[in-house]
């Protein structure tokens, strides 16, 4: 036993010094830059490229026997030899594990590439120069695949000296490739490039890391003028890879992506985390898939507030990337003061123009501390407006446009159902809306305070809205680019402390000029409609309103807007065509012109009983008193004007107002900048069966005066009195013709006594001329 024991250990230790003394041979007496040619020949029948080997290639002993190359490039078949090339390094070293030797296996033990460098580039047309490479590859691989078989498949008896595909360690250092895009006019860097892994093989999953920094330029030649980069990441990645090199199908388990980014203009950095259960790449398929994947950002930006927004978005991932598709899936972003987004995406054309279809949905949350860090939180009259805002939807839309169809939104209480689209830099506008209320009121400024809700258009694409035109009505900038298309339906709308029902707006414009296609709503018991324009193609902005309103409850309206009590009351019907221009209340006010045709019908005019004025007085005139019950107001069968508006001043020269036993007509004047106005009336006591009393016949002549005048923000009591005044000088009036009357009736008798004798004496033709002359002379 002690003999056999001996015997083995002579044998292998024969076999060893065979194989030591085999190696030191080849090391010594062979050189392997013999072998140049054939590297040159063989990487140009696979691959294409023509590869240059300026250094030295080099045996290694000791401790691991390997074989190392210096300054290498590689050229695409097309190239000058004077261009720069494709591909190149510094330094590679590939070294084999002495032990396997002895058991007749070739372990590749290590792997070092140092200074890589790829210069990588796509034209005009969208064609990338590596593809030609892909092509040569594409039709080697079936040789390639024949030729790691048996590496795959391990070592088999009978089978001589064979490769077992097991590196223990692979590592590239200090590698750069540069990639310029002239499809999208930019250039990437990725420099310090390091990449390592252990254990590699084509059967079991083995531990990769990575690293680099990138750069992107604006423009192909922003690097050379040395510009500002657009950006700057530091990106680090890990994971477990297993490779299927036959199928082409390598799977990425437990990824995780780190990225470090700054941006142009920007001091501070942001923080982005990729994170995957499986990350599963098909490159025979042309397709990815990414498992449980989760993305956590750490935002910092201006507009984003002082603090550091957190983020975390999770998500499933299917590309086609053949078809330039992917979808997303159990999408959850996540975020503070309740953000929760949900839903899926379809991604399409993503290397050209990406598009996504797919369903969103919001949780209820408060709005009001996200626009408190965004400083886009305006100062609103309700101050819990927007704290209960939730969504859910159908998605679509591109880098440029949004629509939401089918959309469910609540907004405080109020429920809206419809499409609403538009584009992000605010050129598009499209909404079809229905919903049950809106106090519109509540989102505006309180009363008294400076209009802030400039604050609101912050957004990218609206922020130009009210650039410059916080103290305007409309931002006639936007407006002037602005398309849109708008329908609207509410069942109840309070705007100005009015209160709409059942409205229906229609809104449209193109190219500067917006039209109120149609307005309807029920309006405090009866109806209200209009249609108008808003021309901003010129300054000033242009307006017109065609308004009719049919059987308004006048005392309802007057007490919504403030007056109370209301010094008018009645239904109240009017249309007409008004024009203005400007872009302030003050500048559309005094501005204003147009016509307007008004009517108030079944009213009263409270605080004053005119029937009780005029009897009492034609009373007084008899010498007569009355003494009876009086309502202490004014009922009028019927108002009925026609306003003429003219620069913001209101004229009407044809009111008439129809009182039991009485008419009252008259003229008057308001402005509209000041409110001042100034009315007289004629009241006209009339013959009727529902007179108040019973007036002389004598007084049906007499115009009986009232004036009003005031401001339409003071008392409404103080504004309408009886003209006392010109009622003396009507009566002064009255009496004088009545005198001049009976004058006249005493000179005609003496005429007609005198005529006779003039006739006799000088001719009756003649006494005919004389006695007219003197009648038209005393008439």
């Amino acid at each position: 036993m002690r003999r056999l024991l001996r015997t083995l250990l002579a044998a292998i230790g024969v076999l060893g010094l065979v194989m030591v003394g085999a190696v030191v041979y080849v090391t010594t007496f062979f050189d392997p830059n013999d072998l140049k040619p054939r590297l040159v020949e063989v990487v140009r029948e696979h691959s294409g490229l023509e590869l240059s080997l300026d250094g030295a290639l080099t045996w290694s002993f000791y401790p691991r026997l390997g074989v190392g190359v210096e300054k290498a490039e590689a050229r695409l078949p097309d190239q000058e030899d004077d261009a720069i090339p494709f591909a190149a390094f510094s330094h590679a070293e590939v070294s084999l594990a002495f032990t396997p030797l002895l058991r007749g296996e070739v372990a590749i033990d290590g792997l070092t590439l140092d200074g890589l460098y790829l210069a990588l580039k796509r034209d005009e047309q969208g064609e990338g120069n590596w593809e030609v490479l892909l092509e040569r590859l594409g039709e080697s691989g079936n040789q390639a695949e024949a030729a790691l078989g048996p590496a795959s498949a391990g070592s088999e008896p009978g089978a001589g000296l064979s490769v077992a595909l097991n590196i223990a360690s692979v590592r590239v250092r200090d590698g750069e490739i540069r990639f310029r895009d002239a499809l999208a006019d930019r250039e990437l860097v990725f420099e310090n490039v390091q990449v390592s892994g252990s254990n590699v093989n084509p059967r079991r999953a083995f531990p990769v890391a990575s690293s680099f920094r990138l750069t992107g330029y604006e423009g192909l030649e922003g690097r050379q003028q040395e510009r500002e980069a657009r950006l700057v990441s530091e990106v680090a990645l890990e994971s477990r890879v297993a490779l299927g090199l036959a199928e082409g199908r390598h799977v990425l388990e437990g990824l995780s992506l780190e990225t470090v980014n700054r941006f142009a203009g920007l001091e501070s950095e942001q923080t982005l985390k990729l994170k995957g259960a499986q990350l599963v790449v098909s490159l025979g398929e042309g397709s990815l898939k990414l498992e449980k994947g989760q993305l956590d950002a750490s935002l910092k930006h201006p507009r984003l507030g002082e603090k550091v927004l957190p983020l975390s978005l999770a998500f499933t991932l299917d590309a086609d990337l053949a078809e330039q598709s992917a979808h997303l899936r159990d999408i959850a972003l996540t975020g503070p003061d309740a953000l929760k987004l949900s839903g899926n995406l379809n991604l399409s054309h993503l290397a050209e123009a990406p598009a996504y279809t797919g369903q969103l949905r919001l949780a209820p949350l408060s709005l009001r501390p996200w626009l408190t860090r965004l400083d886009m939180m305006p100062v609103m009259a309700n101050g819990e407006a927007l704290s209960d805002v939730a969504l859910t939807s159908p998605v679509s839309g591109d880098l440029e446009r949004l629509e939401l169809a089918g959309l469910t939104l609540v907004l405080d209480g109020s429920t809206f159902t419809g499409r609403l689209a538009g584009q992000f830099d605010g050129g598009w506008l499209a909404a079809d809306l229905q919903g049950d209320r809106l106090d519109l009121d509540g989102y505006l400024p309180p009363p008294g305070m400076a209009d802030d809700s400039a604050s609101l258009w912050r957004l990218s694409g609206f922020r130009q809205a009210h650039a410059a035109e916080s103290d305007t009505l409309v931002p006639t900038k936007w407006l002037a680019a602005l398309s849109l298309d708008a329908q609207l339906a509410l069942g109840e709308l309070r705007l100005a402390g009015l209160d709409f029902l059942d409205v229906d707006l229609t809104l449209e414009g193109r190219d500067g000029r917006h039209r109120l296609t149609a307005f309807e709503s029920r309006f405090y018991d009866g109806g209200l409609a209009a249609s108008g324009v808003l021309d901003v193609r010129e300054t000033p902005a242009r307006w017109q309103l065609a308004p009719k309103v049919e059987r308004v409850r006048l005392e309802s309206l007057l007490e919504a807007l403030g007056n109370a009590p209301s010094p008018l009351n009645g239904r109240f019907s009017g249309e007409g065509e008004l024009a203005t221009r400007g872009n302030t209340l003050v500048a559309l006010r005094r501005h204003l012109g147009g016509t307007l045709t008004t009517r108030i019908e079944e009213g009263a005019i409270p605080g004053v009983n005119i029937s009780r004025e005029l009897c009492t007085t034609a009373a007084a005139l008899e010498g007569e008193s009355l003494n009876r019950e009086w309502r202490d107001e004014t009922r009028f069968e019927r108002i009925r004007a026609t306003l003429t508006l003219d620069e913001g001043s209101v004229r009407s020269d044809d009111l008439v107002v129809t009182l039991p036993g009485m008419e009252v007509g008259g003229k008057g004047e308001l402005d509209l900048v000041s409110e001042q106005f100034d009315l007289r009336a004629a009241l006209r006591l009339v013959s009727a069966e529902n007179a108040p009393c019973e007036i002389n016949r004598r007084l049906e002549r007499v115009p009986l005066p009232v004036r009003c005048e005031g401001q339409l923000d003071r008392d409404s009591a103080e504004w309408c009195r009886f003209d006392r005044q010109a009622f003396q000088a009507t009566l002064a009036e009255l009496l004088r013709e009545e005198a001049s009357q009976r004058a006249g009736e005493e000179v005609e008798k003496r005429l007609e006594g005198a005529a006779e004798q003039i006739d006799q004496r000088i001719g009756e033709e003649a006494g005919r001329e004389l006695r007219d002359a003197l009648k038209g002379l005393l008439d």
